[in-house]
């Protein structure tokens, strides 16, 4: 651990889930998964590790396919679903391959079996991976259609028995309103789930916050573009919005 940071103690979340969106992969890209932005999201899980974290992640599929959109064009909806859970996959072997080139081990766990390639999901053995200080990458979502990752990733930081679910997003928290199109917007510091859900601010969809809610997991949603912010959340520190049932301060 670098000089100065505190005791694993004074950690305030331990276990946690990470949730990245595919589209998180492609950097500056259109499209597909950009090698150094994996790098970069790999060191940040790396410096996690070391700090006395366990850490699990789960990855969407959108710079490969999103099922929502192969639907819109007339693709059957679970057949187009399947498609966006197998895109899940490559990404969570992509960034296994570079967890893995930093020396942190790693496991993939798939909700469809894909034995050549990864385990299969089992919740226990993913428990014991984690108590091994291994990362685990949840991938395929949960295996069915019509849901997405944001509910796969609640609902496995559930089983998991996480401290919190952290979302790494492009903005540093959750706004009044979308801060790239609205000057005025303004960031929460916390915010009840159900004012979440009732303003409708769509940080994750309506199912996953509701499992949240009701196991009283906090999200705490941050800024994966800022130096440091995965252990600044970790150490209960930096800029960020936590979702919880305990309340809201209103910007």
């Amino acid at each position: 651990m670098p000089s100065g940071e505190p005791e694993t103690s004074n950690l305030k979340y331990r276990r946690v889930l990470l949730k990245l969106s595919g589209e998180a992969l492609m950097g500056s890209g259109q499209f597909g998964i950009d090698i150094p932005t994996c790098e970069k999201f790999a060191k940040a899980i790396a410096g996690a590790r070391e700090a006395g974290a366990e850490i699990c992640l789960v990855i969407g599929g959108g710079n490969i396919f999103r099922g929502v959109a192969g639907a819109a064009k007339g693709m059957e909806r679970a057949q187009a679903d399947s498609m966006g859970m197998l895109a899940t996959v490559m990404n969570a072997l992509a960034m296994q391959s570079v967890l893995e080139s930093l020396g942190v081990p790693t496991r993939v766990q798939s909700a469809i079996n894909m034995d050549a390639i990864c385990e299969p999901y089992i919740r226990r053995r993913a428990q014991r991976h984690m108590e091994k200080g291994r990362v685990v990458i949840f991938a395929a979502g949960i295996g069915n259609p019509f849901f997405t990752t944001d509910t796969g990733a609640a609902l496995r930081a559930i089983e998991m028995n996480c401290d919190a679910l952290l979302k790494g997003t492009q903005v540093d928290g959750v706004y009044t309103a979308d801060p790239k199109l609205d000057s005025t917007a303004t960031r929460y510091n916390q915010v009840a789930y159900q004012e979440l859900l009732a303003k409708d601010l769509r940080v994750m969809d309506s199912s996953a916050v509701s499992l949240m809610r009701d196991n009283n997991i906090p999200i705490v949603v941050f800024s994966l573009k800022e130096e440091g912010s995965l252990l600044n959340v970790l150490y209960g520190r930096g800029t960020s919005t936590t979702i919880s049932n305990k309340g809201a301060d209103n910007p």
